[in-house]
């Protein structure tokens, strides 16, 4: 008897959007949203740590802030490699555990020294949380909607990002800044369950693992109209499928010179990012420019214009691959610039500043993001994620750093931001060179044909 055979890849490629598809999509959101949260949550919290613990320097904040960044650089790769072996699922899971649990015990530290343990530890859970679940939903997409869904996604982290902004000026008033990490520990634990008990493995990685069953049973819920008997070959995504990790699979199928120009523009980006995440609402405030509540609804202003940033550059991506990105890395540079000589003439030009600020920087790292789940094939997708995000790690440490050296200086607000712009300079010639050289080896192809442009199909071992 002849056997049917569905080609799992082709499959899900050419499928429209559907409700299964905006379910994960939307659980996926949500679970992203507490990642940013988490990020962003300190900075929030700091003001009120200045106060109560007698912190004369604020300078001294700046291992604080990093060391969740150094946790996330041990955890993206290490989770990454755990989402390849183990599943999608159960690192996100673990992930939420993780950062969930360190972030609730941080509610009870009483100095410096153990918030940075604790920041360092929850680091190691955000870490794994984004290259998973950028893997995720990357593996669920049609390819022509695939950057578009992955950056829908990580919309959750420009919103949960903004809401601890809206924490410190509602609930720290009357409940303390240890309602921060109460919250943002508290959710991570509740959704890790709520994944536990509803979210599906990657029917992608199932094949590639050989999980048939399993992988049947989630194609049912994904495909109702498609047959699946006893007796279906489900056949993997023509791509590379590689037996064991190792990194060199990175640099493999013309990623030769692409992986470590992905990875310098995660570096330069983040280190800009956490530079303002970090350091603008003490900046604003120390230096009396805004009140407390003023300057923390202007820092979140990043999150919504990046939010809206994220969304305006899926569709171009999808048909021009890197060029959106590069642009945007451009744009970055004269309004980072801005934002200090704004912050020292009137609040009315600071808030677009600020707000075209975010639209450059956090919109350009959806678009890389997205790249990094959608240029290596499902056998290493989370490791080349895990890789991209704990090399960009670097970057991240020292955009505080950076900054507590530049305010140790006295340096003035416009001065200090002029510096700060001068990363995004060489981020851009970084960016067109990795956009010039992906058209060159993909044959100009855009994120949405980037399946069909390479030439993946290899057995490797």
């Amino acid at each position: 008897m002849a056997r049917e055979s569905i080609d799992v890849g082709e499959l899900i490629d050419e499928r429209p959007i559907g409700s299964f598809h905006i379910c994960v999509v939307a659980f996926a959101f949500v679970i992203i949203t507490w990642d940013g949260y988490d990020i962003t949550a300190i900075a929030y919290a700091a003001p009120e740590l200045l106060k109560q613990w007698a912190i004369a320097d604020r300078s001294a904040l700046g291992p604080v802030f990093s060391a969740s960044l150094v946790g996330i650089l041990v955890g993206s790769p290490l989770l990454g490699f755990a989402g390849d072996r183990y599943g999608r699922r159960a690192a996100s899971i673990g992930s939420l555990v993780v950062f969930g649990a360190f972030t609730l015990a941080a509610a009870w530290a009483r100095s410096l020294d153990q918030m940075l343990i604790l920041r360092a530890l929850a680091g190691v859970g955000l870490g794994g949380l984004l290259p998973n679940m950028i893997a995720y939903t990357g593996e669920f997409a049609p390819r022509r909607y695939r950057a578009t869904l992955i950056i829908v996604m990580f919309c959750g982290v420009t919103l949960g990002g903004a809401i601890p902004a809206a924490i410190s000026v509602w609930l720290v008033p009357h409940y303390g800044w240890e309602v921060i990490f109460l919250i943002g520990g508290l959710m991570p634990l509740a959704l890790a369950a709520c994944a536990w008990l509803w979210l599906p493995e990657s029917v992608k990685f199932l094949v590639v693992k050989g999980r048939r069953d399993e992988a049947a049973h989630v194609l049912r819920m994904m495909a109702a109209d498609t047959d699946i008997g006893p007796h279906t070959v489900l056949v993997p995504p023509a791509e590379a499928v590689y037996a064991s990790f190792n990194p060199k699979h990175l640099f493999a199928e013309g990623l030769a010179f692409i992986t470590p120009l992905l990875w310098l523009c995660f570096a330069i980006n983040v280190m800009g990012l956490n530079f303002l995440i970090a350091w603008m609402p003490t900046l604003l405030i120390g230096q009396k420019l805004l009140a407390q509540s003023d300057a923390a609804m202007v820092t979140s202003l990043v999150q919504i214009g990046g939010t809206i940033g994220g969304l305006a550059i899926c569709r171009p991506m999808e048909r021009r691959g890197f060029w959106p990105v590069a642009l945007l890395f451009a744009g970055a540079v004269p309004f980072v610039a801005l934002i200090g000589y704004a912050a020292a003439t009137s609040v009315w030009l600071l808030i677009p500043a600020v707000t075209l600020a975010g639209f450059c920087i956090l919109g350009l790292q959806f678009g890389l993001n997205a790249a990094s789940a959608m240029i290596y094939p499902t056998s290493v997708r989370s490791n080349g994620s895990g890789w991209a995000f704990g090399v960009g790690r670097f970057g991240s440490i020292l955009g505080p750093i950076f900054g507590g050296k530049l305010i140790a200086l006295k340096l003035s607000v416009p001065m200090i931001f002029l510096i700060a712009s001068s990363p995004f300079v060489a981020g851009a010639l970084a960016c067109i060179a990795l956009a010039a050289l992906y058209a060159a080896k993909f044959k100009g192809a855009g994120f949405g044909e980037r399946s069909t442009a390479a030439s993946l199909v290899r057995e490797a071992v």
